[in-house]
């Protein structure tokens, strides 16, 4: 391996938008060389083109080859990887019964399988070079029960277990891995909910109204956290699972906001 650059590397699965969007920005402002790895190349290539040293690549994480060639061609040009940020993601709002077999394998497969891929792509990187941050975006549906959200819920409480589990297996060997547990977020998940919607105005309002602070989070107050995770500040953290939730999850959540209106 040759190291081309002197700047530290980042790698940022689902960074075409939302939280992973975000997050490449804000990583960039950290002086990192960021790579967008997103399955829409096209638009990961329009974020990549704003940032001053990110560049974009298609990729499908659920499939472990892509990945895992992903991260062998960053490796060659960097010669590094110090930080890898997953937040390529699906979301299933149903119930148990309501969730066919093939939404159940979708949503593994990208949202825990994709994480597994991508950690698993970078770790030899890290561990060769005796250091290495993992930030893997969870979700406050990893910690309690949200209505109809079977396969997410049980994907999520995969990727926190995951990290922690990642966290211990090579705290030794100089990597540390931590996820965010974001509650409600506007991001373009929740901008296709309320499309999909007779009364977009009404639901965002219940949606907001469920908040304690009333609003939703932003994508930027998550990927700062994200940064900070990733960056040497955070350098005594691993195995942590912050929650960014506005206060979702320190109290009950509404009983008369519908099912669909939890992100």
């Amino acid at each position: 391996m040759t190291n081309t650059s002197v700047a530290k590397v980042a790698l940022v699965t689902g960074g075409a938008s939302g939280i992973g969007r975000a997050s490449a920005e804000e990583m960039t402002k950290l002086g990192f060389r960021v790579t967008i790895a997103d399955i829409d190349e096209p638009r990961a290539a329009a974020v990549a083109e704003k940032l001053v040293g990110a560049s974009a690549v298609r990729v499908d994480v659920s499939d472990a080859g892509a990945m895992q060639g992903v991260a062998d061609a960053l490796v060659d040009s960097a010669g590094r990887i110090d930080a890898l940020i997953t937040s390529a993601g699906v979301v299933s709002a149903t119930a148990l019964l309501e969730t066919s077999p093939e939404d159940w394998e979708h949503v593994m497969s990208v949202n825990v399988g994709g994480v597994f891929n991508a950690c698993r792509a970078v770790l030899p990187a890290m561990l060769a070079q005796g250091s290495g941050a993992i930030v893997n975006v969870a979700s406050v549906a990893g910690l309690v029960a949200l209505p109809s959200r079977a396969a997410y819920c049980a994907a999520k409480g995969a990727v926190i277990s995951l990290t922690r589990s990642i966290a211990i297996d090579y705290v030794d060997a100089g990597v540390r891995a931590n996820c965010v547990c974001p509650g409600s977020i506007d991001t373009p998940w929740v901008e296709r909910l309320l499309a999909s919607s007779e009364t977009p105005e009404q639901l965002l309002a219940e949606i907001v109204a469920r908040q304690p602070m009333g609003r939703l989070g932003q994508p930027g107050e998550i990927a700062k956290a994200i940064a900070y995770l990733a960056n040497d500040d955070a350098a005594f953290i691993t195995g942590s699972a912050l929650v960014i939730d506005g206060g979702l999850t320190s109290g009950l959540l509404r009983p008369n906001i519908s099912a669909r209106q939890v992100s």
